[in-house]
């Protein structure tokens, strides 16, 4: 916990002599009532498990477990607040900021032959005992390999753009990066950097959410054998409990899509 230590260190530098990020010392619990956080928590489930559910089919499958009566617009609020849009084709996947830049789809028949080829980049809902988070990472294509993540309280392009920059500093820079065209990724900020590094931006059309799967995986993987188990409490606990099971994630853990090595084991060519 940060205390107050009369002016003598700022709140940045006590979170970088800890460890932790910003986020997690800014973290204030969600003013969600407590059945609302109740059913965010039994729809992310739902849509891990079957992600081209609509509004409708949420409301469906909410109405049909018997915990209560939920209409359309309810559904329609709070999954807009968890970022969920179903996984099917549809006018609006994911709906950029005005003046917003969008980029074509490059990775279409493009064939990946080595890391820092093509990284990508994803947001995605995170419960905990008394609120929620939003984990962004940044993954390497061709490997698996989680290069950086971050966690925010809200959905504004900060985190996503932090993410990225901890990734280029720490691995250098891919050809092409691939995201949606969510208004985190087509921003001014979060453009700005790969323009700076000389990365050619990718982003999945918006018929075709399937195009960043490998992301979409992770997500999955995340939350069957971390979050759901585990059950944090608060920022600060979420964030350390994910830093140890990206650790896992990346050294330890065996792909079947890798021939059983490790995301590590690929990215750096030990096999």
């Amino acid at each position: 916990m940060l205390v107050d230590l009369g002016g003598q260190f700022s709140v940045v530098r006590q979170c970088a002599l800890l460890g932790l990020p910003r986020s997690s010392y800014y973290y204030r619990p969600a003013s969600e009532s407590s059945e609302n956080l109740g059913l965010m928590r039994l729809m992310d489930k739902e849509h891990t498990d079957h992600p081209f559910l609509g509004v409708r089919g949420m409301a469906l499958f909410l109405n049909r477990i018997g915990t209560g009566a939920y209409n359309d617009k309810r559904v329609r609020r709070l999954m807009r607040l968890m970022g969920l849009e179903a996984i099917y084709p549809k006018p609006h996947l994911s709906r950029p900021g005005l003046g917003h830049t969008i980029h074509p789809y490059l990775l279409r028949d493009l064939v990946i032959l080595r890391p820092n080829q093509v990284w990508c980049s994803d947001i995605t809902y995170i419960p905990m005992q008394a609120g929620f988070m939003y984990l962004v990472a940044v993954m390497d294509w061709y490997s698996r390999r989680v290069l950086a993540w971050e966690l925010s309280n809200t959905l504004e392009a900060g985190f996503c753009t932090d993410a990225l920059g901890s990734a280029l500093v720490r691995f250098g820079t891919p050809d092409i990066f691939n995201t949606d065209q969510g208004s985190q990724f087509t921003g001014a900020a979060f453009q700005g950097l790969l323009v700076k590094y000389n990365v050619r931006p990718s982003m999945d059309g918006r018929r075709r959410a399937l195009d960043n799967v490998f992301i979409e995986r992770l997500w999955r993987s995340v939350k069957y054998e971390d979050v759901y188990l585990r059950c944090y409490e608060d920022g600060g606990e979420l964030w350390s409990g994910l830093k140890t099971y990206f650790g896992y994630y990346n050294h330890r853990r065996s792909h079947q899509g890798l021939s059983g090595y490790t995301p590590n084991e690929i990215y750096h060519g030990k096999i």
